[in-house]
């Protein structure tokens, strides 16, 4: 099996970065490129229009500094990488974004729970690990 493209979604939590790490020293032992995913929260329908774009706007900008971090971490790596903006529920948007861009892993961070903790909470993690077309790395 060889490796071209590894999905990493980031939330700006410390496993988040932790994963991060380890995709870019993974991806620079196999030679692959590195997909940034941050999901951002929907704006409710609901909103004016003029309200709608505003809260739009904010939340993109939000995302977008979020991952500052994440991308001055892979290019000091020096790995090719892009980063996406998504909206929507995680688990979705992480599952859609893979099959999209055809990525030959996910490598996404662990928020800590325990096994059954985490099938009991329904994680995005265990979401993750139970729907994905391509294997998963967890990061803790």
């Amino acid at each position: 099996m060889q490796i071209k493209k590894i999905l990493v979604p980031v939330d700006g939590s410390e496993y988040s970065l932790k994963a991060a790490r380890y995709a870019a020293d993974f991806s620079k032992l196999v030679g692959a490129e590195l997909v940034l995913l941050n999901c951002r929260m929907q704006v409710p329908p609901m909103l004016s229009a003029e309200a709608y774009e505003q809260a739009k706007e904010s939340l993109v900008r939000r995302a977008d500094e979020l991952l500052n971090p994440f991308r001055e971490l892979l290019r000091g790596a020096g790995v090719t990488f892009s980063a996406k903006i998504m909206e929507g529920p995680v688990e979705d948007a992480i599952i859609e974004l893979a099959d999209f861009e055809k990525c030959d892993l996910i490598i996404m961070g662990s928020r800590g729970h325990s096994e059954l903790e985490g099938l009991l909470v329904g994680s995005t993690t265990h979401r993750v690990l139970q729907i994905a077309a391509c294997p998963v790395t967890v990061v803790r």
